[in-house]
């Protein structure tokens, strides 16, 4: 702390110390969200003593410009930081500016009109074909009790072989997909759309068996998937047993529950999928979102390419 006495004056310091205290006592932020949020404020006000020729007060930062934000954020990217430690330090600087207007002393309309640096996507990690096949197959389980691990063979396989959402597959009732007659999936996804999910005779023949080894009535509307004692089924609990199985199977930490749904869009793709259709299979509200899926199928083919192909680096 003893840096931020050089660049900051005293009624600013005391003011900072104060928004600090809140997040931590307050609003209960991780120790590490607060300590990141120091540092980032601390990184500004080093940027403004050297901006306005001085350590900033309170007046100083009164009514922050855009541009001056903007001066900061370019500052900042020379310096090499990225997209995402540039979003978290105006967020930070936000949260700050914001603390200091309800007790009347800054505007903070500034910081709020200014746009967050636009954050890169991250392409989904989906499993290979062979490795989403034993993830669903109920041989490869660990549950000792067989209803058990044909349970999770069961909404596994949904997950996989539907593109749902844990949260989706966990909504089932007992008059979902109660007979082979059943192809065809009605799914209530994010902000209540619906949608129809075509169901695969694998997927009906996993829940066939469920059903058949489930020790609990299986009541229309009460949960389809249940938990050891009977109660709705965690999504915690498919978690942990997908941890347990990327041990056993020796699969990579991005193998998740969630993985699957994206392993689902990204091998239909390959498949040659139609990517409208993909979008509607999944309940994607904007084909944007679904076209993520095509960085996804670009970045493998180059894979293959860089450690197949006679004249690249790698393959020499």
């Amino acid at each position: 702390m003893s840096e931020f006495l050089v660049i900051a004056r005293p009624d600013l310091q005391d003011a900072r110390a104060a928004w600090l205290k809140s997040l931590a006592v307050e609003r209960r932020l991780a120790a590490l969200t607060v300590e990141a949020y120091e540092r980032d404020t601390r990184q500004f006000f080093v940027f403004l003593t050297g901006h306005l020729g001085a350590p900033p007060a309170i007046s100083d930062i009164a009514d922050l410009r855009p541009a001056d934000l903007r001066a900061y954020l370019a500052a900042r990217r020379g310096d090499g930081a990225g997209a995402r430690t540039l979003g978290r330090g105006l967020a930070g600087i936000r949260s700050l500016l914001k603390f200091l207007e309800r007790r009347g002393l800054v505007n903070s309309a500034g910081a709020s009109a200014l746009r967050s640096p636009k954050q890169p996507k991250s392409l989904p990690k989906p499993l290979t074909a062979s490795d989403a096949r034993r993830v669903v197959s109920q041989g490869d389980q660990l549950a000792e009790e067989p209803w058990i691990a044909a349970r999770n063979a069961a909404v596994l396989t949904l997950l996989y072989a539907c593109g749902l959402r844990i949260s989706e597959a966990l909504g089932l009732t007992g008059d979902d997909l109660s007979s082979e007659a059943d192809t065809v999936l009605r799914v209530t996804g994010k902000g209540g759309k619906t949608r129809l999910v075509p169901v695969l005779p694998a997927a009906l023949a996993a829940i066939a068996d469920y059903r058949r080894l489930c020790p609990y009535h299986l009541d229309a509307a009460k949960p389809l998937f249940r938990g050891a004692k009977g109660g709705p089924l965690a999504p915690a609990i498919v978690q942990r047993e997908m941890k347990r199985m990327r041990s056993a199977l020796n699969l990579p930490e991005t193998a998740t529950p969630h993985a699957l749904r994206h392993s689902f869009a990204t091998h239909l793709l390959a498949r040659g999928g139609d990517l409208r259709a993909i979008q509607e299979l999944l309940g994607h509200a904007s084909l944007s979102t679904t076209q993520i899926y095509t960085g996804v199928d670009s970045a493998r083919l180059l894979e293959i390419y860089d450690k197949a192909h006679p004249r690249s680096r790698s393959a020499a």
